[in-house]
């Protein structure tokens, strides 16, 4: 039997297995960018851009506050097209936050979310196929990387999306059912240190699901990018990681 998403329902064996890893990208070079934090003062960091004539593509975060890792990914996936032209989803583990983004990097939304309880990077080998009450909390881990994503819908019939289908990760509706569980509270809390509280899976506002992620992905397929929490973001994106090596190698050369 399926792991079940967090406590709402197995995945449908229907749907077939997403895709997850990152792919080959255009050739690239330094371009520094001023990255800014809602209202906080900009840091210059080093991101890299398409060798074209043409200025790059730039996601427009529209003030909303962002960590310079987030938004130096966000550059680097529209600058090399890592996104197809597709919608994307940024979700910063640190953070505890999630930005929606339009193929033309135009922000579609952003919201706190809820993640796996453990802090880790992979899932555990076989954890999709278990049940819930056999999954420990050291594996309760919400895996970085990048990933194909889809809307479907669960055994309860309620939409999701599914994010990395082979381990049973996807992102959903807040799950209130354990009132214990605060889950609600976690979500609306001015802090990031109480949002680990699921078994791998992505919880959002309601509202957020329905008016933001729906429509980003319901008509097509999307990429989701989730940031690593223990280790280097090149760890986990290579492509990005090549990408940043050559613009310091062209900036020293400067």
């Amino acid at each position: 039997m399926a792991r079940a998403v967090d406590i709402g329902g197995h995945r449908a064996g229907a749907q077939r297995a997403l895709a997850v890893g990152m792919t080959a990208t255009l050739c690239l070079c330094m371009l520094g960018l001023a990255l800014g934090a809602g209202n906080a003062a900009a840091t210059t960091v080093a991101a890299p851009v398409a060798a074209t004539g043409d200025a790059p593509r730039q996601a427009n975060f529209k003030r909303e506050q962002a960590s310079a890792d987030a938004v130096s990914l966000a550059q680097w996936v529209l600058a090399s097209n890592n996104n197809r032209s597709l919608s994307f989803m940024i979700i910063d583990k640190k953070e505890a936050k999630a930005f929606v983004f339009d193929g033309d990097g135009q922000l579609d939304g952003a919201t706190a979310v809820l993640l796996g309880e453990a802090v880790g990077d992979d899932s555990v080998p076989g954890i999709g196929s278990r049940k819930l009450s056999t999954i420990r909390v050291h594996e309760r881990t919400t895996p970085a990387g990048r990933f194909v994503a889809a809307i479907d819908r669960n055994v309860s019939g309620k939409d999701i999306l599914w994010i990395d289908y082979g381990n049973a990760v996807s992102l959903h509706r807040v799950v209130t059912s354990d009132a214990k569980e605060r889950r609600a509270q976690r979500l609306a809390s001015a802090t990031s240190s109480d949002n680990r509280i699921s078994y791998g899976c992505v919880n959002v506002p309601e509202k957020f699901f329905d008016k933001v992620v729906i429509p980003a992905f319901k008509k097509t397929n999307g990429i989701v990018y989730i940031l690593p929490e223990t280790r280097p973001i090149g760890a986990v994106f290579a492509a990005y990681d090549a990408a940043v090596r050559k613009a310091r190698v062209a900036a020293a050369g400067q």
